[in-house]
Order: C-alpha cells, then sequence, then structure tokens
C-alpha cells in the first residue's frame, strides 16, 4: 500500500474515537500487551515521561520535549490527535515519523492487527514505540490518549509521571465527578515511580495522595511551588500552570539529565519551533485580531474565555463548532452574549449539525448564523469585522484543525 492507502486503512478499517466516539473505547489494555510482546516490548528500550489529564497534556508534553531536546538530547515525542497530518502524532526532535516507517509497520503487522482486531489507537501507540525503540531515542515524552488508567499508552513504566489537572470531560467513559476522573488519571501512577501533580482541588488531591500511597510513588503539588514565571511561545493564560508541572517534572527527573536553567529558557521559547505544537492560544492576524484554541470542554474554555475578556476590542466574534457528544449545557454558558457568532459543523462524522448548535446556544441568549462549513464561518467572520474587532474560532480541536 501507498502512504494515503495505509493511513486511509488505520482511519477506516477499524473504530477510531476521533470519528466514532464510544465504539472506539475499550475498556482493556490486553489488546496493547499483546501487541508491544508482538513487536518485542519497544517501549522498555527508551526512556519516557507519562502525561495525562483533562487539559495541558499536549503543551505539557511539549514543553519536555522542547526543554530536553534544547539540552541535546533525541527526544521522542507521541501526542494526540493531530491537527493536518496523523504524522503530527509521532515525532523525534520535532520531525514527524517518516511515511515509509508507517507504511512498512502496517505492511508487517497487518495480520497480527486483523486478527486481534486493534483498534486505532492501540495500533499507533504500538507504531509511537515501535519507532521510538529502532531510532534509538535517549527519552520519549508520552502523552495519554484519554483517561489513564485503560488506556494504550499505560503500558510503559515511566521516569516521573504528570498529571495536568482534572475537569469534566468524556464523561460517558471516566466517570461524571471530579474523584471518578481523578482515579482514572491516576492509573498512571506506577510503583516507586515519582509524579508530578500540575493543578489539583481538594476532591481530587485526595485522590492522588492515596494511589500515591498504595503505590509508594513520591507526589510532587507543582501548584503549591514557588516557581520563576519564564517567557514562552505558548501564551494562552492556562500555560502557568502547565509550565510549573514541567519544572517540577524537570526538578523530578534532573539527576538523569544534564539539564540547566538556559535549556529550560529556550525549550520555553522555542516550544513551538521545536515540537510543532499548533492551536494552543494561537494568534493567526492582527488588525483585527484572530486568536484560536483547542480548548473544548468546561475547565479549558472558562480559562479560555477569561482571557478574551482582557482583550481590548470594538467587537467580538465566534467562529463556534463542535462535536456531538459535547455536553452544551455545561459550556454554552461561558461563552459571551454580546457577540456575534458563526456556526459551524466540523468535517468529520462526529462533528454536530451547525442548525442544532445555533439552536442550542439561543436558549443561553448566543446569537449568529448557520454557515455551510468552517472556512465558511472564518471567512464570513473575517469579512465582518473591523481592524478593531476581535475573532476567535474554536470549540473543538476538529475547527482549529481546518484553519491553521
Amino acid at each position: 500500500m501507498t502512504y494515503q492507502e495505509t493511513t486511509e486503512w488505520l482511519f477506516k478499517q477499524l473504530p477510531m474515537f476521533q470519528q466514532q466516539g464510544a465504539s472506539a473505547y475499550k475498556k482493556d489494555l490486553s489488546n496493547t500487551l499483546l501487541l508491544v510482546h508482538h513487536l518485542g516490548n519497544p517501549e522498555t528500550l527508551f526512556q519516557s515521561i507519562h502525561v495525562a489529564g483533562t487539559n495541558g497534556k499536549g503543551s505539557t508534553s511539549s514543553l519536555l520535549a522542547s526543554v530536553l531536546q534544547e539540552a541535546g538530547y533525541k527526544v521522542g515525542l507521541y501526542t494526540s490527535p493531530h491537527l493536518k497530518d496523523y504524522r503530527e502524532r509521532i515525532r523525534i526532535n520535532g520531525k514527524k515519523i517518516k511515511k515509509e516507517f508507517v507504511v512498512d509497520f502496517v505492511a508487517k503487522n497487518k495480520v497480527f492487527f486483523e486478527a486481534h482486531q486493534l483498534s486505532f489507537f492501540e495500533m499507533t501507540v504500538g507504531l509511537a514505540f515501535d519507532y521510538f525503540a529502532k531510532e534509538k531515542v535517549d527519552v520519549a515524552v508520552i502523552e495519554v490518549g484519554m483517561g489513564g488508567r485503560l488506556d494504550s499508552t499505560n503500558v510503559i513504566t515511566p521516569l516521573v509521571s504528570v498529571i495536568t489537572n482534572i475537569g469534566l470531560d468524556h464523561t460517558q467513559f471516566l466517570g461524571n465527578t471530579l474523584e471518578a476522573i481523578a482515579t482514572e488519571k491516576a492509573g498512571i501512577i506506577k510503583k516507586n515511580v515519582p509524579v508530578v501533580v500540575s493543578e489539583y482541588v481538594p476532591e481530587t488531591k485526595k485522590v492522588f495522595l492515596e494511589k500515591a500511597k498504595l503505590e509508594t510513588a513520591p507526589i510532587y503539588f507543582a501548584q503549591d511551588e514557588e516557581w520563576e514565571e519564564l517567557p514562552s511561545a505558548l501564551l494562552g493564560e492556562y500555560q502557568k500552570a502547565n509550565k510549573k508541572g514541567v519544572l517540577e517534572a524537570l526538578k523530578v527527573v534532573k539527576e538523569r539529565f544534564n539539564i540547566s536553567e538556559q535549556h529550560i529558557r529556550n525549550g520555553f521559547l522555542n516550544v513551538i519551533q521545536n515540537t510543532g505544537l499548533l492551536g494552543r492560544w494561537q494568534v493567526l492576524g492582527q488588525q483585527p485580531k484572530i486568536v484560536c484554541d483547542t480548548a473544548h470542554n468546561s475547565h479549558g474554555l472558562s480559562i479560555v474565555m477569561n482571557q478574551i475578556k482582557r482583550e481590548t476590542y470594538k467587537e467580538l466574534f465566534f467562529v463556534l463548532g463542535v462535536v456531538n457528544d459535547k455536553d452544551l449545557d455545561s459550556i454554552l454558558p461561558l461563552f459571551p452574549k454580546k457577540a456575534k457568532y458563526f456556526f459551524c459543523k466540523p468535517n468529520l462524522d462526529r462533528g454536530l449539525d451547525a442548525s442544532i448548535l445555533q439552536h442550542k446556544a439561543q436558549t443561553f441568549g448566543l446569537n449568529g448564523e448557520v454557515c455551510v462549513s468552517v472556512s465558511v464561518a472564518f471567512e464570513k467572520a473575517k469579512a465582518e469585522a473591523t481592524l478593531e474587532d476581535f475573532i476567535y474560532v474554536g470549540g473543538s480541536t476538529f475547527v482549529v484543525a481546518e484553519i491553521v
């Protein structure tokens, strides 16, 4: 198969949470364990850092990878989802996995994949581990896909585990209370492996302390530490907590790596060019100011909406789209009523019809027009805005993916 045929097979042949939701979620690690055994346990051939949490996983993972890269190490980075190209998920020192490697990996293991009905995510995790092992990375930063305890990445034994924060998201899988979700995220805490928690509330701190005690894992709460506010290419207000978690994690593993203060500063400043991270309070233009962000749940969006309040503008415009399993009652009240909305449907099966979104938004006092696509919505917003206005694009990772 060609690269295009290979990726089409990966996307279409088997369930994938991004496209299909619940049918792609497997509450079991047996398939992943079978896969890594089949591959020769590549996850044991490199050092790793494991990152879980409701929001901030991608930013935290990218900041860690960028600092380690600045320190001269060969760094693997596994993140999800991708915005444009499947290969964004698997990088070494910022460079995407080679197309040939993807094709060869699938061709070599396709019979095994089909025999065991592996999910898209399981196959992709196996691909990442195999690539990092064969390329002999010094360390790999591995981002959890969803949850933690039963996530396919949770077969590694890292140098440190990082849990960014806990919010109500993917409740149909992880539970509908902060304690329940924290329990799933805390599943990445391993025996005698240090864990860093970037942010906590009383309900979640108790869960983390209990799990850490059970696993005799040293636990550090970055939120309680005083750190210098270092400048970064990641501009969102929510990055303050992510940066604290990164600094605490680096402190924990400092004996394993030769990392200087300058490496950290450079890593923070060069994170986008080092890792290719996009869509985090990303400024796409000035006059009018245009910002996109992948925040998509109440925890993340509340911070972003507060940041918008601090912006200076004459009129406010939103290009807004979501997926169909989004809890609209929890997120729509966060959006400002004094704004014009261009409602749109992200281009995937799980995208919520823009008319349904508009109707629901109106019940919260959010008014605007329905557009046939994200791109049309974006162009209409730009055409209507003046130089003094502000345009925000978001609501879903998949909306941002269509305009960056």
